[in-house]
């Protein structure tokens, strides 16, 4: 049967377009900043510090402003990747996007949950039980969350695509602004689940004028649109509204609109732009493979640099979190590259052995949409 699409998801696939580096940028930065954000709360901040000077809790409130950014955009982007599989009928959209990480969230969580197990000193939720995994496996999503979400997201979109893109945008936002309000209880990282829906299908369903926003991107937006997105921590924070319904929302909608701006600005300076486009085509080993080294990597670093003595302490606070995420970045690729050497590439990949090829019949319709498009 050929696949119908909305108005929408139509218009965003008639041009075709090239792999967006100012995409690939925003992604890049959006796991540096998914690990660095790791390494400050997991480790940094479990440091013994005595140096009287509250250097660790500036690195933790930096960490903070970032909240309404990293998520929100990283799901914005992986949504306007989303569009050409979105098309495609529900066979290949549930094996190619919605099995495949169904089936890396499950592979990694029991790998991290091994590796963890080994490392109890490291402050980040894990399963210590059968039920326990069964909750992370179901309804309880661990710290490998986006990769759950990505798979519930896509079913959710597909099944959705019929309706009027307002009243899903809307239904979505509505789930963001009530969680966000602490109205609806989210063990583990379930709040995250709820909240960064809305993101994800914005960028399925507003995927045209996200991209003419990127193409249009100028030095003078990216400092209203830092000014918008300063102003509104600043104010959210001022009046205690972080937990007013959709305020969050509002703040993660305007951060969204700086990211892909500075992403767009960043992607035209060859260096800097280059690599992070480059860590953003990466994102998946990273993501799965920085929480275990990180936790290992505590394990040897938290007594060396507790007992260090106030010139160490005051370097290692000053530097200490960029350094260590740019090591666990680096070592995650090194990792990723050894493990693809060594044929674990399922580790990453659906297994080729799930594809059950079937002969096309002479009147079956085409399926496989001839639109170019971007991978999650």
């Amino acid at each position: 049967m050929r696949t119908e699409l909305t108005p929408s998801l139509a218009k965003s696939l008639q041009e075709p377009r090239p792999r967006a580096l100012w995409a690939d940028t925003a992604k890049g930065a959006c796991i540096v900043l998914v690990v660095l954000w790791h390494v400050v709360m997991k480790d940094y901040l479990q440091v013994d510090w005595h140096i009287g000077i509250p250097l660790p809790g500036a690195w933790g409130t930096l960490g903070e402003q970032l909240l309404p950014l990293r998520m929100p955009l990283f799901f914005t982007i992986s949504g306007v990747f989303a569009t050409t599989a979105l098309a495609r009928p529900w066979r290949q959209t549930a094996r190619s996007r919605i099995a495949k990480f169904l089936y890396l969230y499950t592979a990694w969580l029991l790998i991290h949950t091994a590796i963890l197990s080994a490392t109890p000193g490291f402050a980040t939720a894990r399963a210590d039980s059968a039920l326990a995994l069964l909750a992370q496996l179901t309804v309880t999503p661990s710290n490998l969350w986006y990769l759950y979400a990505l798979a519930v997201y896509f079913v959710i979109a597909k099944a959705l695509h019929r309706l009027p893109r307002a009243a899903v945008l809307t239904a979505a936002a509505t789930l963001s602004a009530i969680t966000a309000a602490g109205l609806l209880a989210t063990p583990g990282d379930r709040g995250g689940l709820y909240q960064n829906l809305v993101f994800f299908l914005a960028g399925v369903h507003l995927r045209p004028h996200i991209e003419r926003w990127a193409d249009s991107a100028t030095t003078r937006r990216l400092t209203g649109s830092f000014l918008a997105y300063a102003g509104a921590l600043i104010a959210m924070a001022a009046a205690g509204a972080q937990r007013w319904p959709g305020v969050w929302l509002a703040v993660g909608l305007i951060a969204v609109a700086f990211g892909i701006t500075a992403a767009a600005r960043l992607a035209r300076l060859p260096a800097l732009g280059g690599l992070l486009a480059a860590l953003g085509r990466r994102t998946l080993p990273i993501y799965v493979i920085h929480m275990p080294v990180l936790a290992l990597l505590h394990l040897l670093l938290h007594d060396p640099i507790s007992n260090l003595g106030f010139t160490g302490q005051l370097v290692s606070a000053l530097v200490y979190p960029a350094v260590l995420s740019a090591v666990v970045i680096a070592l995650c690729l090194l990792i990723h590259r050894g493990l693809r050497a060594l044929g674990a590439s399922w580790l990453f990949e659906l297994p080729e052995w799930t594809t059950r090829r079937t002969p096309p019949t002479p009147a079956a319709e085409p399926t496989r949409s001839t639109a170019p498009g971007v991978r999650v």
